[in-house]
Parts: C-alpha cells; structure tokens; sequence
C-alpha cells in the first residue's frame, strides 16, 4: 500500500478490503471503462499545450513534451518538469520540458490529464503548496479524486503485476 501511505488508515483498510476479495481491478474498470488515445510523444505534446492553451495562456512557452521511459514510479514520480536556463549570446534563454511515466501511454484520459494537469501547474507554482493544488483543481476539478484513483491502479500494478487498459504493466 506504499501508493496510499499519505491517506486515511480507514481508507486504507477499505482499500486491502477491495484488494483481498479481488474487487479492485473491476472497480476500476467499471469507473474508468477505456485507455486513451494519446498514443504518441507528438499528440502528447498537442494534448498538453491544448490544455495549457486553455487554463495557462501568459504562462512560459514549453519546448519539449514526450512519454519517458526513464522515468519509474518507484521513484515516485508520474511526471516530470524540467526548467533549464542557458544563456546564449548576452540572453539568458528558460526552456519547459514535461515528460510523462511510458507507464501511463495506456491509461483511462482522466489519470493522463491529472498527470499533465500536475506538470502544468508547475510552470506558476513550484512549491507543492496550497497554491499548487488550488491550480490544480482549477484545471482539473476533480484532480484528487483522480489522483486516489491513480494510486488505486498503481496499487494494483504493484501487487497484481499486469495493466488493465492494455500494454505491458510496468515495473511500479
């Protein structure tokens, strides 16, 4: 349960309910019936600036968006964000990348927007604060409810071993 280890201990104990009469996989599928279609780096990218388009228009430009399969959700990561500064000439030049977990190229769109939705805020508030979250809802109104769900999934990957929306699960 280590995906769930910040919440409730009630909630936990619901949750290895679900897990032990083996209900967890068909909740989910019942909740989230298909994986989405944003398959390549290339729609990836045009997902993510068609959602920052819509909630972040001022923001920073972002250079670069791509699935990574470098990035492990053992880590604890889902995504990543990446700020770098060079100069060039007498300018100092900032370029926003955000990279995704290849874990996720086969999940139900609501866990892919909380994803990029997360990613997003990061270009106004750095912090994970109260801030940051209240972004998030703004983009995503039900961003934790997607997020519990999320780390439901990962909970099943992590003692199940396979994926339920198609592809190889991968090592969580």
């Amino acid at each position: 349960m280590k995906y769930l280890a910040g919440y409730p201990e009630d909630l936990k104990k619901q949750v290895q309910g679900l897990v032990a009469e083996k209900k967890l996989a068909s909740l989910l599928l019942k909740k989230y019936a298909v994986a989405h279609e944003v398959r390549t780096d290339k729609a990836l990218y045009q997902y993510v600036l068609d959602l920052k388009s819509r909630f972040l228009r001022n923001a920073e430009p972002i250079s670069k968006v791509g699935f990574d399969n470098k990035i492990h959700v053992l880590q604890h990561a889902l995504g990543m964000h990446t700020f770098i500064s060079r100069v060039q000439g007498g300018k100092l030049k900032a370029k926003h990348e955000i990279r995704i977990a290849s874990v996720f190229r086969n999940v139900p769109i609501e866990f892919l927007r909380m994803i990029v939705v997360h990613e997003l805020a990061h270009l106004k508030e750095k912090e994970h604060d109260k801030a940051f979250y209240k972004l998030c809802q703004h983009m995503e109104p039900d961003y934790h409810q997607f997020e519990f769900d999320l780390r439901l999934y990962l909970t099943h990957i992590d003692l199940a071993g396979e994926a339920l929306w198609g592809g190889q699960a991968e090592a969580v």
